[in-house]
């Protein structure tokens, strides 16, 4: 199921809130709820389905906990729309260190290297 169409749903979105101070049996999120229990399970499925909540049987109870991984296409999309870049890998600024750090050392030596290459550029008559 798209995590967009059971984040539609005001309940749903209620279940996320409430999961998101921790994990919670079927009980606890029902009694928060005007619903029947088989209808608050009804939606744990589909925000189950969603990928956005998780569960594990201990004994004769479910308990149900927030999926934060099911919800970066949803921060992906608002991230979009309010304008944000991604953040820039952490490997990005450790190449941008190695070129540096080359470009310091040329420069001491007294050698301009050659773009990508490591060597001294030859002289162009």
């Amino acid at each position: 199921m798209d995590p967009f169409i059971a984040l539609a749903d005001p309940v749903r979105r209620d279940l996320l809130r409430a999961l998101a101070s921790g994990p919670a049996r079927v009980a606890d999120l029902a009694a928060r709820h005007p619903i029947s229990r088989p209808a608050v399970s009804r939606h744990l499925r589909l925000l189950t389905q969603a990928g956005l909540v998780t569960v594990e049987d201990r004994g004769r109870e479910r308990h149900y906990a927030l999926a934060r991984p099911g919800l970066v296409p949803v921060r992906a999309l608002l991230d979009e729309l309010a304008g944000h870049r991604p953040p820039v890998p952490e490997s990005a600024f450790d190449a941008l260190d190695l070129e540096v750090r080359r470009t310091v050392r040329d420069r001491r030596t007294g050698t301009d290297a050659a773009p990508g290459t490591g060597r001294p550029q030859e002289e162009s008559a």
